[in-house]
């Protein structure tokens, strides 16, 4: 998977819920001496899992955010001579293929418009979103 926002968030969340089970693995060995680390053992572990839980939650949004949207440029020659023609293109992983899909000319759809279309068609594609608009 490429670098996205969402995809930053859960390598962040991640590493907070190792820490936070770390220190819940050093509060329950200290549980023998001091009786109440066993309550700060759990609720750490709670968190680390509630963290987790989040990051988890986060994967299919970092999965859909993970396309590549670029202008492909066509080039047609006629008797009236040679036009060039731009259409949005969009691809993504499926599995170990990439998929190519043409959403449109570029004289009809701006950046944006292109991207929220690519990111519906993505959803549909890999069954992400059971709510497509």
């Amino acid at each position: 998977m490429h670098t996205t926002a969402a995809s930053r968030q859960i390598k962040a969340l991640r590493g907070e819920a190792l820490e936070l089970s770390k220190r819940a693995k050093i509060a329950s060995k200290s549980a023998l001496v001091f009786p109440e680390a066993r309550k700060v053992a759990r609720m750490l572990q709670g968190e680390a899992d509630s963290v987790l839980a989040q990051a988890r939650s986060l994967k299919a949004s970092a999965r859909l955010e993970d396309l590549h949207l670029w202008k492909m440029e066509k080039e047609k020659t006629s008797k009236k001579g040679t036009r060039k023609y731009h259409y949005w293109m969009v691809s993504w992983r499926e599995g170990s293929k990439v998929r190519n899909v043409h959403l449109g000319s570029c004289k009809k759809l701006d950046h944006q418009a292109a991207l929220q279309k690519a990111r519906k068609l993505k959803a549909e594609a890999l069954g992400l979103r059971a709510d497509t608009d």
